[in-house]
Order: structure tokens, then C-alpha cells, then sequence
């Protein structure tokens, strides 16, 4: 029998530490390894007080579950792999962020791939080399843009383990969770009218992406709602960046000069707005109220407070390790595992850049 022991030096002493395993906890706590294993991975019918028990001396001796070991022994990886694109962006870094602390808790690893390009060869290579790491299941993190998803139709059903998609449009055959970019859309517009703005732009993200087309949507049926008929020089296209914001701005005021209200498609082009505002004297909200998209950390500390949609995309990504983890449970009962689509409502916050 081998034992394993962790090496360390303790000044001119070299101590050898035994690794605590699942049977210490088990004679410490009084049960059997099997009800260890049960505590450990939270499955039901474990009595409350046994639970407790085993949870205190797992925390007394500092058991660490083996990776390798349960991996071996129920012939699965516990590893999901994730396809993500635009981690310059802090939308999909936020999303990164929540799916790495829900696999965490869960006790999954991941395995990421970033997607450069949308050609079939690159998303081919991310599928295949997850494939070959044996990952239990796949969470496409890769907002939805001109044909990106196309090129996934054919391989998706050559896919053998479960795949929950971020950010897509719904569609049938397959699973998803996104922020309802199209109600934030609204509630932007609608907040901006009951302030009492009847002349409102709109500075969009990259048409072709998903978010930014709903987002625009929104805007468009809000005003449409009050009888007011958007044009199309009181939208200009921007990329995310503050600086298209900032272009996209100086366009509008040339094109839309009597505008007194801008949804902006995301807080990062809204700042450049709320600046180059402050440099051409438009007082802010006085002759011109802004309201942005996603609640990033500086929003509310800018001058004047920029109001926004606030998207939680940490619970995004968390609920979608969820979902797949679920998928994979399904999958290894031999049960039928439905696909379902959920949309999360964002949340409107009124600060100092809007009446």
C-alpha cells in the first residue's frame, strides 16, 4: 500500500504530514465512508445532525476530497469545459467571474477555451479540444453575433455531452439563460419619458450582436408605445467602447440637435457621452438626461452619477453551471433532459444623470 504524505520544512526539520483521508473522517465521525461521500457531494436523505457532524470534522481535519479519486470511481471528470468570447469586455469578464464561482461550489473545474473568430474551424478546435479533456459538459459563453451560431447548428448534434448557451437568442432544441436585454431596452426609454424627455436617442452596440439588436428594440417600441416614431438619425451605432461612444455622440448632436434624452446600449459609451457633454457645456440633466446599460463599477462614481440598467451577469453565469450540472445529472439517469430557456429581468437604477 502506498501512502501519500505532504513534505514540508519547518525550520531545520523536515516534517512528513499524513493526507487525511475519507476513512479518518468516517471513524472520527462515527459513520461510514459511504456516508462521508454522501455529505460531501450534498446528496438528500443524510439526517440533519448526521450531516453536521460529518461537516465539523471535515472542517477539523481539513479533508480534501481526491479529484482523481471520484473522478475514477464514477467514470466522470467533474470538469466543464467553457467556450468565451470578448474578455477585454466587462460583460463577458463579469459572467467568467459567476460561472467560476458557482462550478467552484459545485465542485466542477473548468476548462476554457476563447474564441478568437466565428469560422467553422475555430469552433470546431474549442469544441474538440474540450472533448478531448473528457469535460462532462459545455457552457457557450459567446454572445450572439451575425452568423456565430450558425456555424454551431450541424455540431451541436454531434455533441455528446450536455451544452447550455449565454446570451442567445431562444431557440428550440436547446438551453439558455440571458438577461432580458429587451425589457432593459424599455425600461431605459420609459424612465427617460416619465422624466418628461419627448426628444430621446439612442447610441447602440455593434449591430449583428444579439444584445445590442434587443437592446435597440426596446428603445424603438418604448417610444413607439407614447406615439412617437423613431428615426433613424436619432440612432447611431457604437462598438462598446467609449471611444465610438464618444464619436457617436458628436454625430448625434449634429443629426439630432434637439435631443434632450440618450439611452446608451452600455454604461462604457455612456461615460464618454456624460464627458464630452461636460466639455461642450450641456448640463447634464438639465438640457440633457443619460441613462446607460449594465451598472459597471465606476458608474456611480462619475460626475454627474450615471443612472443604467443594471444586468446581473455573475448570476447569469451562475445559474447556467447550474442548468448544466442538472443536464449532466440527467443525462448519466438516462433521463430525458428537456432544453429550456430563461430570461433575467434587469433592475432600473435612477441616479444623478437622468431628472
Amino acid at each position: 500500500m502506498i501512502t501519500i504524505t505532504d513534505t514540508y520544512n519547518q525550520g531545520n526539520l523536515v516534517v512528513h504530514k499524513k493526507r487525511v483521508t475519507i476513512k479518518d473522517v468516517a471513524k472520527k465521525a462515527g459513520v461510514s465512508t459511504q456516508t462521508v461521500s454522501r455529505v460531501m457531494n450534498d446528496f438528500p436523505y443524510v439526517a440533519d445532525n448526521t450531516r453536521q457532524r460529518v461537516e465539523a470534522v471535515v472542517e477539523e481535519l481539513g479533508y480534501q476530497p481526491s479529484t482523481l479519486a471520484r473522478s475514477l470511481s464514477q467514470q466522470r471528470s467533474y470538469t466543464l469545459g467553457i467556450v468565451i468570447f470578448g474578455l477585454d469586455y466587462i460583460g463577458p469578464a463579469k459572467t467568467l467571474n459567476g460561472i467560476s464561482s458557482m462550478a467552484d461550489k459545485l465542485n466542477y473545474m473548468l476548462v476554457m477555451r476563447e474564441l478568437a473568430d466565428f469560422d467553422t474551424a475555430s469552433i470546431d478546435f474549442a469544441i474538440d479540444s474540450l472533448l478531448a479533456r473528457q469535460v462532462d459538459g459545455i457552457i457557450w459563453a459567446v454572445p450572439e453575433m451575425d452568423e456565430s451560431h450558425k456555424q454551431l447548428n450541424d455540431r451541436i448534434k454531434r455533441i455528446t455531452v450536455p451544452i447550455m448557451f449565454i446570451a442567445i437568442q431562444p431557440r428550440e432544441g436547446i438551453s439558455s439563460v440571458a438577461t432580458d436585454n429587451y425589457l432593459g431596452g424599455k425600461m431605459a426609454t420609459r424612465h427617460l419619458l416619465e422624466t418628461g424627455c419627448k426628444h430621446i436617442a439612442h447610441i447602440s452596440g455593434p449591430m449583428g450582436w444579439w444584445e445590442a439588436e434587443e437592446r435597440m428594440r426596446g428603445w424603438k417600441d418604448a417610444l413607439l408605445d407614447q406615439g412617437i416614431q423613431p428615426k433613424d438619425s436619432h440612432c447611431v451605432e457604437g462598438n462598446w467602447s467609449s471611444a465610438s461612444g464618444e464619436q457617436a455622440f458628436i454625430e448625434l448632436i449634429e443629426s439630432y440637435p434637439e435631443m434632450d434624452g440618450i439611452f446608451v446600449g452600455n454604461d462604457q459609451m455612456a461615460l464618454s457621452v456624460l464627458q464630452q457633454a461636460h466639455i461642450r457645456g450641456i448640463s447634464i440633466p438639465e438640457e440633457l438626461s443619460v441613462i446607460g446599460f449594465d451598472d459597471i463599477d465606476e458608474a456611480q462614481y462619475f460626475y454627474p452619477s450615471l443612472s443604467t440598467i443594471a444586468q446581473d451577469l455573475q448570476l447569469v453565469g451562475g445559474l447556467a453551471v447550474k442548468s448544466v450540472v442538472k443536464m449532466i445529472e440527467a443525462q448519466r439517469k438516462n433521463q430525458a433532459a428537456h432544453s429550456h430557456f430563461e430570461f433575467i429581468e434587469p433592475t432600473l437604477l435612477r441616479r444623478n444623470s437622468s431628472k
